[in-house]
């Protein structure tokens, strides 16, 4: 008689949200600057989430950036299923350093910004974090947050920037093609973790149902 076959291990699902609209959304580089809370249509943002994310069959831990974007944006997704928010440091926002608080508009004006959107992978933002440190940060966070929840499904609130890093590396795609990625505010984007390489479920996505999210 044959041996059975032991059964594949279950994926570990990571739902990776965008904090809400912000006041200087689109307007301004805020960066780890503290004291930027959620705008009125931020917090709605933030409760819708929550309540997709409520749909879902099981939530085993919801985490947060640290700063107070992220963790007002978890806090309804946390209410809704019962979960304590846990603030995980390697989620936070990318260190830009010198251009903390500039004027986007300003700083597109800079001959470093093509930089910034073409060839990312080599560029430090002045007195700040380079984007490769930032990817392998958020990769080593999460790879840490997921491997606590084994065949679970965990919550990450964080920023664009370091979201879209983290979909690019599951992607196998080059870091100076994460610029290519669009991840709005309150977006889910959710990645599947096997024994192999990850899968990427959906990205930025903002209003269908999460409730069939699985590997095909």
């Amino acid at each position: 008689m044959a041996a059975k076959k032991a059964a594949p291990p279950a994926s570990t699902v990571v739902l990776l949200v965008r904090h809400g609209q912000t006041p200087t959304t689109g307007a301004v580089l805020p960066g780890r600057a503290r004291g930027l809370h959620l705008a009125e249509s931020g917090t709605k943002q933030a409760e819708r989430v929550a309540e997709r994310i409520a749909e879902l069959k099981n939530v085993d831990a919801v985490y947060a950036s640290p700063l107070e974007r992220a963790r007002e944006t978890a806090a309804p997704i946390g209410a809704a299923r019962g979960l304590k928010v846990q603030v995980e440091r390697g989620l936070v926002e990318c260190d830009f350093g010198e251009w903390t608080g500039a004027e986007l508009k300003a700083l597109m004006k800079l001959p470093e910004w093509r930089t910034v959107q073409q060839a990312p992978s080599t560029f430090r933002f002045p007195g700040g974090e380079s984007f490769t440190e930032m990817q392998a940060r958020m990769v080593t966070a999460v790879d840490r947050l997921r491997a606590k929840h084994p065949g679970g499904t965990i919550v990450c609130v964080s920023h664009a920037d370091p979201i879209k890093a983290l979909v690019a590396h599951a992607m196998g795609t080059h870091l100076d093609l994460f610029q290519r990625i669009v991840i709005s505010t309150c977006s889910v984007s959710a990645i599947a973790y096997t024994g192999g390489a990850p899968i990427v479920l959906t990205v930025n996505s903002t209003g269908a149902s999460l409730a069939e999210l699985r590997p095909s």
